[in-house]
């Protein structure tokens, strides 16, 4: 009887010990299936960032908390940073840029993929989300840290600005004269890191709104 007992123990010890090794290998396998999807992910989006051509936008319309979350919404638009530029002040904090005597303007950084969203587009984004007839104001955000810029990083960047501002102005689209500055692009400092993404941050809903 005794010998009965030890032989049923041993048996159910045995299916035990080989269900846990089943066990670890499927687990094993999935992990390893698992890892190699990940792995081909990765490769997939590295291949993508070598066959796209990045190139860099820089813009000042505002508050740029309002900017940077509609050039966020466009499609190519890979990142973006809000920060300062265009002014004399070395590595600005956002108290120093608010007393307007910087000579800073609240930007956004541009990076898209040109093969996905143009520089056209990009400037037609611009001036449909604030209004560039103001000098050194966006609706109740008055000083020259909010006026209006295009910061060209090229000859090309240079030439499509000033042909879309000539086309705007032939067109009539607004009805005062445009006031944007066109200037080359100077060194740009990255804002605190509480306003970068800020609306997504916060859950609030931009200042700004993009116009048909």
């Amino acid at each position: 009887m005794n010998i009965k007992i030890k032989l049923l123990t041993s048996r159910i010890l045995i299916t035990s010990i080989s269900f846990y090794l089943c066990y670890l290998c499927i687990f094993r396998l999935c992990d390893q299936a698992a890892a190699a999807v990940t792995s081909e992910k990765a490769k997939d989006s590295e291949r993508i960032m070598q066959t796209s051509k990045l190139e860099t936008a820089t813009f000042a319309a505002g508050c740029f908390w309002g900017v940077q979350d509609l050039f966020d919404s466009q499609k190519g638009v890979v990142k973006t940073l809000v920060g300062y530029t265009g002014g004399h002040t070395k590595k600005p904090t956002y108290k120093e840029v608010c007393t307007d005597t910087t000579g800073h303007a609240e930007a956004v950084q541009v990076q898209y993929d040109s093969k996905i969203i143009t520089y056209k587009k990009l400037l037609d984004v611009f001036f449909r989300l604030h209004d560039p007839t103001t000098v050194n104001r966006q609706g109740p955000d008055a000083g020259s840290q909010y006026r209006s810029v295009i910061f060209y990083r090229n000859e090309a960047q240079k030439k499509e600005a000033f042909d879309f501002i000539s086309e705007l102005e032939k067109k009539k689209v607004f009805p005062e004269k445009i006031v944007t500055e066109v200037t080359v692009s100077k060194e740009f400092y990255k804002a605190e890191e509480y306003h970068q993404k800020y609306f997504k941050k916060t859950g609030q809903s931009g200042c700004h709104i993009l116009r048909k």
